[in-house]
This record gives C-alpha cells, structure tokens and sequence, in this order.
C-alpha cells in the first residue's frame, strides 16, 4: 500500500465528538492550517478517506473468541472475560463499534462534500478524473463496509419486536440536531449498505495492479488514452486500497449476514439464494472449488508470509488472500501468545471445546462410530489442523517440547500466572521463528487480513446448503458439499473422506460446515459473532483439561454468562441512547 501522509493539522482542523460533529476550529490570524485547506492540498482532503481507513473494525486480530466456548485469556483485567462473565451491558462493551463506525462514515461524507471540487492533478485533467474516480469509489465502498459492520454488532429487535439497524446517516452532519435520527429498520439499513456497495462499483476496478497496454482496461474505463495514466492510479501502487472486488466480498457478507437466523424473520430461502450467488461470482473469478490455496490454511506462516510481498516478483498476493493490511515486522503476537517457556505470557488459552471439534484423521467426529479415538491418547491420529493451530501436551514448539501436564514445569496448568488455564496454548498465527527472549528479541514478518478466500468458500457453502442441500448447485459448478470437501482434503483428512459421503439431510451438512467454519477461521474473529447470526446456545461452559500420571480429567475452566433471550444482538451504546432518544435492542 502506498503510504500517505495524515496531517496531525487536520485533526485541528476537523474533529468528531463522541456526539457527533464539533465545529471546524478558527484560529487567529496566524499560519495555521483551516479546512479550506483541503480545496488547494488534495493530500490534506485524502486525509479524510485516509481516516476512515484507520478506523477498520478488521486492521488488528480482536481475539474474541476467549468470550466465547472457543478460549479463555490468562489475563485476568480482559475486557472481554468481564463481559462473557456477566459483566455485558450497553454501558460497558468491549464489541461495541458503533463509535468508530459512525465517526469512519462521517469523515466519508466529509469527503463526499468535497471530492468533486478538489484539484486531485492540476497539470492533467485525465490523471486528475481518475483520481476522483478512484477515491469516490472507495469512499462509498467503505461507507458499506462500515454499515456492515454496525448491523452485525449492533442490529437487533426492540421491545416492539421490530428488527432495526442504524440511523441512516448519508450526509455530513454539522450540529448535533442532525444526530437526533431514529434507527432504521433492519431491511432499510441493509438496503442503504447495499446502495454504497453497488455505486463504489460504478467507480472502481475489481482489482489494483499494472497494466501493459490499454487492451488490458478492465470494463468502464475505454475512455482511458493513456495505459501510464491508469497505472498511476489503479496500478500496484494502490494495492491493498479497497477495490471492486473488496466491495463484491463485501456484499456477499452483507447478504449471509441479512440470510442468517437472527435476521432472517420466516427463513426466506431467497436471501440464501442471494448470499450463496454473491459468493459464487468471486469464487468462478478464482475458478471455484479448483481455485482453493493448497497452502491457504497457514497462510500466517513465513514461506507465506514471503510470497504475499507485494514489492517484489510478480507483485501478487497468495492465492488465499482477497483482501489484507501491509506486510510488518513484530514480536507482539508471540510475546503475548508463546508459552511461558519460550518467554511468552499465553495469553490465549483455546478450550477443550474446540479442541473435541477437530476430527480423526479420517474425517469422522471423535464421538461418532468408525473415527477409532482413543481416550488414553487424545491427540493420536486427530485431523492434521489440530496441531497446526493449537499447542497441547507433548506438541513441539521452537524446538521444544511442550508439557501442559500438572508438575511438567512452567507451562503446566495453572502453574504460573500466565500459564494456561485450559492445558492448551494458542498456535495459530503465530511464527515460531520469532524469538522473545528478552535478551535476544528478534522479529519477523506478520499481516492482519480483513477477507480470506476461505472465509468465503465456508459463507457460499453454509448458504448453498440452506438454499438448495448439500449437492443442489442452483446456477453453479459446484456445491456445498463440494465446497467443504475440497477443504477437508487441503487439511490432510485422509481420501476417499467416507463420513462427508455418508452426510445426506440438510441438517447433517449445516452441523458439519458450521464445524469447519469453526475450525479454519479460528482466533480470527468469527466465533462470537456466528454463534449470534446462527441463534446458537451462548451458555456453553469452556473445559479444559488437566493430566495427571497418564490420566485425562475434564473439568469447567469458565461459565458464559449470557442470556439466550436477547444477547444474540449486541446493544447501542447507552450514551447514544440518552443523548439521541434511540430505540435500544430489547433486554439491554
């Protein structure tokens, strides 16, 4: 990504209050810098888009899942322990990003106002359209972005029973009267995210990258006379900005998200219908279930990791990633994550839960007929992701042997203050060539991703089964059941995969894709909120286990401490509610 300049004089210039728009500050006459600035430095108006993508619910991992029956966290002052304990409430949530996301969208509508009449390249009136092209584009497909977002964290039914979603808020607002909106309606907020989704794709390429001649245009820019205008700015230099293909991603989300349980009042099986073609019109781009990454499961991993460098070669990412956050050098990951022997606080401590959830070898359920477990060796002949993203007793990390077991030293259970509470360290993410010992810290190269391809092989199957069963196609080449085969073969499940051939009913297959979504987006963000759009038990206690001389004992680590008749949405910030007389989702 090209890097821009954020002017620390634009946050003088235009501020946004939590309740809403402040007045643009007027100094004295003196050489600062006022908002007319952005008429004359179209650096200083990018600042404004620029904004809005530092606000992006996705540029950090949240590691939620220790609120869920995926993990728990050592870190006993978590936020996110206070709140699947008991302590959830509209005045103090750690999920909340109604804030962020309306402050995003009101700098986007800020620069909406002023797009049009800023010179973006005076000496070139073609350079200076294409600008203004691309920067409107993104403008309205961030603007849908962060609708989503606030629909997946804040949507939900009042005391009425009706299902809302945000204020609409499409304009720049100048007073706080303009913030006094009621919420829309569910349907009419989808809506409205749709609409900027669909006009940033009038503006935008599906992708950024050179060109080599003007045969190359993609649709809608014949007008172009000049190949090395485009390149300027559509090329590579803008890779990782949001581009029409995000904006397709992203419409596809928004459509599982409106088909899902909590959303879809009467299980409208034209909204399946809808999210599962979305999807599929960026899967063919990839070439469907054949276009899956073989390597696409550690994608976090170093020989990954250096092929995604988008500086060198032929200046590609990795066949697993749609869209992502620059390529950075840090140790935090593995400081907070790595076991207390490799210098590590083990933080994220994955549960016994989710260690069950991952299959034999074989494919089969650990507690299904045929999947040969053994419960005297848990670990033996498991599904080969298991290892790959969970540390247990006896796994090899850096070299070392890691023993969870009571009495195996300082990565016991329970045995230090930032050992595990669960007899599991997180594995996933992380890079074991990274070194943490304080007296010889050395980094190495991580991204954050916002959309996998992955992500959206697991939303088109859970929504092609629900549309049509697991082998119906509708228009397509391929099924849900295709989909989550090609899958569990990428994992190393051993072929011909006898328990998927054996899923005949709708049910089954829901079951077992919501396992694999479980399982291949793990610690990246979707547990807490799919356990919501599915309407599934919130309550599930977290197990851990604790091993002693050979002996497997199960045990409760942590209670979820939510209520399964209204937690299922997430509530309005209460101050919003005080100040602007909205209606709050029921129960909060």
């Amino acid at each position: 990504m090209k890097v821009y300049r954020i002017y620390v004089l634009l946050a003088l210039a235009l501020t946004v209050s939590s309740a809403g728009c402040k007045k643009i500050l007027e100094p004295n006459n003196d050489d600062h810098s006022t908002f007319n600035r952005v008429y004359d430095d179209p650096s200083f108006a990018e600042g404004l888009l620029i904004t809005a993508y530092t606000l992006i619910p996705t540029n950090d991992y949240k590691y939620d899942e220790v609120a869920t029956d995926d993990a728990v966290t050592n870190d006993k002052f978590s936020d996110l322990m206070k709140m699947a304990t008991g302590g959830w409430s509209a005045l103090s949530n750690p999920e909340n990003v109604w804030d962020n996301c309306n402050k995003a969208i009101l700098y986007i509508n800020r620069f909406l106002d002023v797009v049009d009449t800023v010179t973006w390249k005076r000496t070139n009136p073609q350079l200076n359209e294409l600008y203004n092209r691309r920067l409107k584009g993104e403008a309205y497909a961030l603007r849908g972005l962060f609708k989503y977002y606030l629909l997946r964290n804040h949507a939900g039914y009042d005391a009425s029973g009706a299902l809302l979603g945000f204020p609409i808020y499409d304009k720049f607002l100048s007073s706080e009267a303009d913030f006094s909106q009621p919420r829309a309606s569910f349907s009419e907020s989808v809506k409205s995210a749709y609409a900027d989704l669909d006009t940033s794709l009038r503006f935008l390429s599906a992708d950024y990258g050179n060109l080599s001649d003007l045969n190359e245009l993609p649709p809608g820019f014949g007008t172009i006379t000049d190949i090395g205008d485009y390149n300027t700015v559509f090329g590579d230099v803008t890779q990782q900005r949001i581009s029409g293909r995000h904006a397709r991603a992203l419409k596809a989300r928004l459509a599982l998200l409106a088909a899902s349980p909590a959303f879809n009042e009467g299980n409208n099986v034209r909204l399946w219908e809808d999210a599962a073609d979305y999807t599929a019109g960026l899967l063919d781009d990839i070439g469907g279930v054949g276009g899956l990454d073989p390597q696409g499961a550690g994608f976090y991993l170093k020989q990954q990791v250096d092929d995604a460098n988008l500086t060198s070669g032929d200046k590609k990412d990795i066949g697993e990633i749609l869209w992502r956050r620059p390529i950075y050098n840090n140790h935090q990951r593995e400081q907070d994550n790595f076991p207390p022997s490799l210098y590590g606080n083990g933080e994220i401590n994955p549960s016994q839960n989710l260690v069950d959830a991952f299959p034999m070898a074989n494919g089969y359920p650990i507690d299904a007929q045929g999947s040969g477990y053994d419960p005297a060796k848990p670990y033996d002949n498991r599904d080969p992701r298991l290892s790959l993203y969970i540390v247990y007793n006896g796994s090899t990390m850096k070299g070392q042997t890691i023993g969870t077991a009571a009495g195996s030293g300082d990565d016991a259970i329970d045995n230090l203050q930032n050992g595990t509470r669960t007899g599991y360290y997180l594995r996933k993410l992380l890079r074991e060539d990274v070194n943490v010992n304080p007296i010889s810290i050395s980094d190495q190269k991580h991204y954050n991703t916002h959309i996998r391809y992955t992500e959206l092989f697991l939303n088109y199957a859970e929504a092609a089964n629900e549309a049509w069963g697991p082998d119906g196609r509708g228009s397509h080449a391929y099924s849900a059941k295709d989909v989550i085969a090609a899958i569990r073969k990428r994992a190393g499940i051993a072929q011909p995969d006898n328990y998927l051939a054996s899923i005949a009913t709708q049910e089954d297959m829901r079951t077992l894709i919501r396992n694999e979504r479980r399982l291949e987006l793990c610690f990246e963000g979707f547990r807490f909120w799919d356990l919501r759009r599915w309407k599934a038990d919130l309550t599930v206690p977290v197990k851990g286990v604790r091993i002693s001389g050979g002996n497997y004992q199960y045990f409760t680590v942590e209670q979820r401490n939510y209520n399964n008749s209204y937690m299922h949405y997430g509530p309005v910030p209460d101050k919003e509610i005080v100040k602007f007389h909205l209606t709050q989702n029921k129960g909060w």
